[in-house]
């Protein structure tokens, strides 16, 4: 499944399933295809976010197996997190909703 993430003033930020509701969990949203967040709680998801990756750093990354087994180099959390940080960056200087579908 993927996951894509929509405002206005931004381009869409395209995520496999797995992280993205990883990364709704975290800005505290339940994990419901499709969804959105309201303008004026950007904010707050946002602050969520950085603070849940900024806990994570320092624990070890989540490794699928499939892309293991091929020699894929392991991708953080937080670097998969920062083109949703940017998209709901932009989202809160516009003072736009985020969707997801």
């Amino acid at each position: 499944m993927l996951v894509t993430f929509t405002t206005d003033d931004y381009g869409d930020v395209i995520m496999f399933g797995e992280v993205a509701l990883s990364m709704l969990d975290m800005m505290g949203h339940s994990p419901t295809v499709p969804g959105a967040i309201l303008a004026a709680d950007v904010p707050a998801a946002l602050a969520r976010l950085t603070t849940a990756i900024a806990a994570t750093k320092d624990t070890p990354s989540l490794v699928d197996e499939d892309e293991e087994a091929a020699g894929a180099p392991v991708v953080s959390l937080a670097n998969r997190a920062l083109p949703l940080i940017s998209l709901l960056a932009a989202a809160v200087k516009s003072n736009s909703r985020v969707m997801w579908k």
